[in-house]
């Protein structure tokens, strides 16, 4: 969706655009990262210093509840924290790193048909799919296996830990 389109859309549910919504817009768009509400801010505030917090909080609730935006747990890797991310990509899922809390996006082929099994086994009409993948990137599984192997034990085999004899 182009800024247009989210435009269009916000006036479609009685909206406007607002200065304040089209910054926040703008920067979940353009950072390229996933932005917890407090990253947000501070982000916005370097473009407007009068924006106050709770205008972003109540923004962020604005579009999330209008479908511009979803918020995201991202497996939980940084507490309780919440993100944040435009509905303007195509379905993707986020594989995150749970040692270093890398995050990447997949987008593909398995997705789809994830979406039309579900539809089709279920006889569910799937409007939204939020699917997330936790595990080790290759930086943190070589530095895991370091780690295990310098505290004495074998590698993990099908999820439980052996100590060496």
């Amino acid at each position: 969706m182009r800024p247009g389109g989210i435009e269009a859309s916000l006036r479609e549910q009685g909206l406007r655009m607002t200065r304040q919504r089209k910054i926040l817009l703008e920067l979940l768009e353009q950072s390229g990262a996933h932005l917890d509400a407090d990253h947000l801010y501070r982000l916005a505030r370097e473009r407007d210093p009068r924006l106050n917090r709770v205008t972003v909080y109540r923004t962020l609730k604005l579009l999330k509840d209008s479908g511009l935006v979803d918020e995201l747990d991202l497996m939980h890797h940084k507490g309780e924290a919440h993100y944040y991310e435009t509905r303007m990509k195509q379905e993707h899922a986020h594989v995150v790193c749970l040692r270093c809390g890398r995050v990447e996006e997949f987008y593909g082929d398995p997705l789809r048909r994830m979406r039309r099994q579900i539809e089709n086994h279920l006889g569910f009409q799937v409007v939204v799919v939020r699917t997330e993948a936790g595990g080790y990137c290759s930086h943190c599984r070589a530095v895991r296996a370091r780690e295990l192997d310098q505290a004495g034990y074998a590698a993990p085999a099908r999820g439980s830990r052996r100590r060496k004899q």
